[in-house]
């Protein structure tokens, strides 16, 4: 028996990534009104191509027995990590609004929304991905020929991750 290939989505344009100052409960969802209030960057645009990393690193505890050859694992304690790249223009500050909005030391969230349009409105009970952060120093990338200017930012993570949370009405 033949199973069907399962249809997956082309990450081109795909990735909604917002910078939220606050969230009443981001553990349970944020809500349309939060994710589309006025203070909110969306840094989708601002982004480069490759300028989303995101890692989550997960430790074993080794478990030998007495008993036996083989050393046996559990899991142990993770850590989720993120970096942004992203382009600024210190000449217009309507065009650089990811690198005024985030200073080092900025506390917030960053609220990634997958493989749906990027520019489909936010919507109830569409999932998102929650990152308490607080942002690291703003590196200026070396320019190079034929390429824009770039900043490299360490959000630091500030406390558990909320995964696949539906937003709320």
């Amino acid at each position: 028996m033949t199973q069907p290939i399962p249809a997956s989505v082309n990450t081109n344009g795909t990735m909604l990534v917002l910078f939220v100052p606050t969230l009443s409960n981001y553990l349970t969802g944020p809500t349309v009104a939060e994710l589309t209030a006025g203070a909110v960057i969306d840094l989708s645009c601002y982004l480069t191509g490759d300028g989303l990393t995101t890692e989550t690193s997960e430790n074993n505890v080794e478990d030998p027995r007495l008993c036996s050859k083989a050393v046996f694992e559990n899991r142990g304690d993770y850590t989720d990590t993120i970096e942004l790249t992203y382009v600024f223009n210190p000449a217009s500050p309507a065009n650089d609004e990811a690198r005024l909005g985030l200073p080092p030391g900025t506390r917030g969230f960053l609220v990634l929304r997958w493989a749906v349009d990027s520019e489909a409105p936010i919507a109830a009970a569409g999932e998102v991905d929650v990152f308490p952060v607080e942002m690291g120093a703003q590196r200026k990338q070396t320019p190079g020929r034929n390429g824009v200017h770039r900043i490299t930012q360490k959000p630091f993570v500030t406390g558990t991750v909320a995964r696949d949370v539906a937003i709320a009405a």
